[in-house]
């Protein structure tokens, strides 16, 4: 008998008994005391942040008056692009952070949590997967883990460390050649035997209780919830200039995208390196693609499907990025190939009458604004420098200042929840600085670079990158 996706996605694999504690119980009604519906807060924050863009186009249009009629169209389009545009995304995520309550974890006794499969595509990761098999077996979850490591044609001595250990939950699939980051997830999605599963990058190393606060959120979240992305740190920050700066990027930007996205319903990337999927609803929407930006793909086909993502920001795993210049703009460029393989794949995502809608709208505008800041950085400064200011102007007097407003409340919600979760925001002056000042002029261009790869059907080289 076939089984309808949209009827599972009304109930959970397994039985979901709530049972809240007394104490849990009052912040709860002192929690719903002070709520704001989530239209309510999606409209507030709309409304401020359209009227910030409004005040700065119709500044930057009086700044903009002396210049020649055709000149003015293209000045316009710049100013849109590198102002306009980003000072309403930054006073949107301030304000919507500022709104968001994260909505409170239902208590499960141990017999409630379901058994996992585990994922875990290995390719040339002898340095690092001892590490990451240790950090599950520290986890302590409370229901049964099966453990698949699928080593993808690896040339150095992963397999011999993968058969150095016997974890009784560790099942090694050995695929004689590489065949990519999606095949060797799909070749594991196969043989995967419980309801639920996470997928974690080879060089990750999870947080203790991030695989139980992952569950947990997947359990409290509204019955069409089928994936949970998980939270994404930086473990080797201290390596190079570019990791610093990568730090504060997965620290305030990608995590704050996330949190506001989940907020307002719209979790658009169940990232790779740390989900959580129910495993009936992966197989029905055919698993990962054999693409560059495979876990975007995928999180836009369950989307596609009529099912909501989640975010759990406390579910920690600590991975390895990118430590050289070249191999970090090689990765940025093969994540902005995925945005433009997702449209094409589900773009019709954006006619939909949900929430989620419009962060696919927003993603639509990525490219234009990388390309304004790429086109016109430089005849900013140059302009500025001649006393010319209508360009820079503009992007100092809006969008610095909304910048810094969404930074702080990121930083201070960031902060809080890793004072819940008992770690500290080290200090990392040079990469903050780096963040601030030199990541979008290298971040920008590679961007681009991306995106005409992928409009122009340029196949990348390596998709474990």
């Amino acid at each position: 008998m076939s089984v309808n996706a949209r009827d599972w996605s009304r109930r959970r694999p397994f039985p979901v008994t709530v049972r809240l504690p007394l104490a849990a119980a009052n912040d709860s009604r002192v929690h719903r005391r002070h709520y704001l519906p989530v239209c309510l807060k999606f409209v507030l924050a709309l409304v401020l942040a359209l009227a910030w863009a409004v005040f700065a186009y119709a500044m930057a249009q009086h700044w903009m008056g002396e210049l020649t009629p055709g000149r003015q169209w293209t000045a316009h389009l710049l100013v849109i692009g590198v102002a306009v545009l980003p000072a309403f995304m930054h006073v949107f995520l301030a304000v919507g952070l500022l709104l968001d309550r994260r909505p409170l974890r239902s208590h499960f006794a141990d017999d409630d949590f379901p058994s996992i499969t585990i994922l875990i595509a290995a390719h040339n990761e002898q340095d690092s997967i001892l590490d990451t098999l240790a950090s599950i077996a520290a986890q302590r979850y409370p229901a049964r883990i099966e453990v698949m490591v699928i080593n993808d044609g690896s040339t150095d001595a992963t397999l011999e460390r993968l058969h150095s250990v016997s974890y009784p939950w560790l099942e090694v699939l050995d695929l004689q050649s590489a065949g990519g980051k999606a095949n060797a997830l799909n070749a594991g999605l196969r043989l995967a035997s419980c309801p639920l599963t996470v997928t974690l990058d080879a060089d990750a190393h999870l947080q203790p209780h991030a695989l139980r606060r992952l569950v947990t959120r997947y359990m409290s979240d509204p019955p069409n919830t089928v994936a949970v992305a998980g939270a994404v740190l930086v473990r080797n920050s201290r390596q190079s200039l570019v990791t610093r700066m990568q730090e504060w990027d997965y620290f305030q930007g990608i995590a704050a995208s996330k949190r506001l996205q989940s907020l307002f319903q719209g979790t658009l990337v169940a990232p790779g390196t740390f989900s959580l999927y129910r495993t009936d609803i992966l197989r029905v929407v055919g698993g990962w693609p054999s693409c560059a930006g495979e876990d975007t793909v995928l999180t836009w086909a369950i989307l596609q499907d009529h099912h909501r993502v989640g975010y759990c920001e406390d579910a920690i795993a600590f991975a390895r990025v990118p430590a050289s210049l070249a191999s970090f703009l090689q990765q940025r460029q093969q994540w902005a190939r995925g945005l433009i393989e997702a449209f094409k794949a589900q773009g019709s995502l954006l006619f939909r009458r949900r929430l989620s809608t419009f962060f696919i709208g927003w993603n639509l505008l990525f490219p234009y604004m990388d390309l304004a800041y790429t086109i016109a950085l430089i005849p900013a400064v140059l302009l500025a420098c001649t006393g010319v200011y209508w360009l820079a102007g503009a992007m100092l007097a809006f969008v610095l200042p909304a910048s810094l407003l969404a930074n702080l409340v990121v930083y201070a919600v960031q902060a809080r929840m890793f004072r819940s979760v008992g770690l500290t925001v080290r200090r990392n002056p040079f990469g903050l600085f780096g963040y601030a000042m030199l990541y979008g002029l290298v971040l920008k261009p590679a961007s681009v670079m991306g995106y005409l790869s992928g409009l122009l059907g340029w196949r990348p080289r390596d998709y474990w990158r």
